[in-house]
């Protein structure tokens, strides 16, 4: 099941609260671009591969490709997404319920990007979704336990799998190029540092445009008052999407950037390309299972490897307490503001 652009316009110009949904949803992503893509481009800009302005703007078009392409090629994650959570009920109170759960994914992201700290749009999106739909239900009916498993499955798969690749691909490195002048390799890995920069980017917008666009679709099949298990994504929605959150990465989160690539672990370029190479490939792989991960979590997992690779007290494990901390608030906390949100809203409107 999918539907035209025109048929879009034409439900959300009669539907106001389809279009209180469409801009809510459009301002995650956009939030989402702004505040957690810039992790992708941190490491490039901490070794000083690149600077931070064009940096950005690399991020933004990748972004914007990463949608686009991986999503023509496997939209499993926004599946994932989409039947993730039960809004089945009065349409009216479901479609409430939704806007609910985005508003407070804006709130809790953008607090967090206030105080500099690398939250997980991807954990807030799932937490606030899973509270609204709790509270629509009045019970944990509002969850599909066989859907939200795989986002359990991706938590642990990306922990493993980023700070596996990331410790494994430097120690590779180091054995290639350990017989070479280290000041000979610098421009090498500069270039593959900013390819590693924009290889993260695409795989950002591979993984969050798709499940943003499962929100998407949820909102406006709630406000046809239609169920669908599956849908297809149509390439308006693809281009909207990856357009908004490359506006968002445009305006950039230097913060982000400093508490990612310059606050954990101090890293040369070969660490870099090293950590962007490891948290791509778990990006890669999590998609193609339909596994929801966090890009954030995978990122910074990859450099917290890489750093260990030569030493534990390499790693800044002050700033890493105080991400973890985030990411292990943020499903509690999204939740209940979600559930609460969800809550109030119908109360009012």
């Amino acid at each position: 099941m999918t539907i035209s652009f025109s048929g879009f316009l034409s439900q959300m110009t009669s539907n106001p609260s389809l279009l209180i949904t469409v801009v809510l949803t459009l301002a995650v992503i956009f939030v989402n671009g702004w505040t957690d893509a810039p992790n992708a481009i941190a490491t490039c800009v901490s070794t000083r591969a690149m600077k931070a302005k064009p940096a950005i703007l690399m991020a933004a078009v990748f972004n914007f490709l990463g949608v686009l392409v991986m999503t023509m090629i496997n939209s499993k994650v926004a599946q994932t997404i989409y039947n993730m959570v039960d809004f089945r009920g009065h349409s009216d109170d479901a479609l409430i319920a939704l806007c609910a759960a985005l508003f407070a994914i804006v709130i809790w992201a953008t607090a967090a990007w206030y105080f500099g700290i690398p939250t997980s749009e991807s954990h807030a999106l799932i937490a606030g979704l899973s509270g609204a739909a709790i509270a629509l239900q009045n019970s944990l009916r509002g969850i599909n336990g066989s859907e939200w498993i795989k986002v359990v499955y991706g938590l642990g798969l990306s922990t493993l799998l980023g700070f596996g690749f990331g410790y494994g691909i430097v120690w590779i490195v180091k054995m290639l190029f350990r017989r070479i002048d280290r000041r000979k390799t610098q421009g090498f890995f500069q270039g593959s540092q900013i390819a590693g920069g924009a290889a993260m980017a695409f795989m950002h917008g591979a993984q969050d445009g798709q499940k943003f666009m499962g929100v998407f679709m949820l909102g406006m099949f709630l406000a046809k008052g239609s169920e669908a298990t599956s849908f297809e994504i149509p390439l308006w929605l693809m281009v909207l999407c990856s357009l908004v959150m490359g506006i968002g990465t445009s305006i950039g989160g230097y913060k982000i950037i400093k508490s990612v690539g310059m606050d954990m672990v101090k890293l040369e370029k070969y660490e870099g390309f090293s950590a962007d190479l490891g948290a791509a490939l778990c990006l890669l792989v999590s998609s193609v299972l339909g596994l929801p991960v966090s890009t954030t979590h995978v990122k910074t997992t990859a450099i917290m490897g890489v750093g260990a690779s030569k030493r534990l007290t390499n790693v800044n494990w002050s700033v890493v307490k105080e991400m973890v901390l985030t990411w292990v608030l943020t499903f509690p906390g999204c939740g209940i503001i979600g559930f609460i949100m969800a809550k109030i809203f119908m109360i009012l409107f």
